[in-house]
C-alpha cells in the first residue's frame, strides 16, 4: 500500500492501523518521531496528540502493538520533546529579547515571563499536556522564562505520565466498545473538549478571583 509520507504525518491518527498492518514494529519509531515533533518543536503545534494516543490504544488493544512498549516509547518522546522545547527557548530566548529597542520582543515582557515562571510554571508546565498548542509552545516559554531544569523536568515528566498513560489507556479499555467505534470523531472531539477544561478553569478562577481587573 503507498501512503503520502506529509498526509501521514499530519493525520497519523487516521492512517495508524494500517500503517501497523504494512510496517510492524517500526510505527513505534513513526510515532516516537510524530509525538516528539509535537511537543518538541514550536513550529509543529498541528501535530496530531490526544487522538493519536487514544487511537494508538485502541490499537494495542487488538493486538497490534505492545501497550508497555506504546506506553515507554511516547513517553520517552514527550517528555525528551518537552526538554528540546526548553533548550531552544532557553538559549534563543535572550538573543529574542537582546534589543532594547525592539516593540515585539520587549525586555518588560521577558521579566513578566520569568516572573510568571517563578509563581506558576510547574502548574503550567503540567496543564499544558492537555491543551493542544498549549503543549507545544510552554516548554518554549517555560526555557525563555528560564524556570530551572529539573523543576521543569519533574513537571514535564508528571504531565507526560497523565498525559500518555491516561489516553492511551482509555484507548485500550474503551477504543474498541461498540458505540465508541462507530461514533470515534464525536468521542475525539470530546477528548479535545476535555483537552481545554483545565485551562477553561484556570482561566475563570482568574476571572472571578477577588480583586481580578474586568
Amino acid at each position: 500500500m503507498e501512503f503520502n509520507p506529509i498526509d501521514i504525518f499530519l493525520h497519523l491518527d487516521i492512517y495508524l492501523a494500517q500503517l501497523v498492518d504494512s510496517y510492524g514494529i517500526w510505527v513505534y519509531g513513526i510515532l516516537f518521531a510524530v509525538i516528539f515533533c509535537e511537543t518538541g518543536l514550536v513550529v509543529t503545534p498541528f501535530l496530531p496528540g490526544d487522538s493519536l494516543l487514544f487511537v494508538a490504544g485502541t490499537i494495542a488493544a487488538t493486538g497490534g502493538m505492545e501497550l508497555p512498549v506504546l506506553i515507554v516509547c511516547l513517553m520517552t518522546a514527550a517528555i525528551l520533546g518537552d526538554s528540546s522545547n526548553y533548550f531552544i527557548g532557553r538559549f534563543i530566548g535572550e538573543k529574542l529579547f537582546a534589543n532594547p529597542q525592539s516593540k515585539i520582543f520587549r525586555r518588560d515582557y521577558l521579566a513578566r515571563t520569568h516572573a510568571f515562571y517563578d509563581r506558576h510554571g510547574g502548574k503550567t508546565v503540567t496543564m499544558a499536556r492537555f491543551v493542544p498548542i498549549v503543549r507545544t509552545f510552554a516548554p518554549f516559554v517555560a526555557g525563555v522564562g528560564e524556570m530551572p531544569y529539573l523543576r521543569f523536568l519533574a513537571f514535564s515528566v508528571f504531565g507526560t505520565v497523565l498525559w500518555v498513560g491516561g489516553l492511551t489507556t482509555l484507548g485500550y479499555l474503551f477504543g474498541n466498545v461498540e458505540f465508541i467505534k462507530k461514533n470515534l470523531s464525536v468521542v475525539l472531539i470530546g477528548i479535545v473538549a476535555l483537552s481545554f477544561m483545565p485551562a477553561g478553569i484556570e482561566y475563570l478562577r482568574a476571572r472571578l478571583a477577588p480583586g481580578a481587573r474586568e
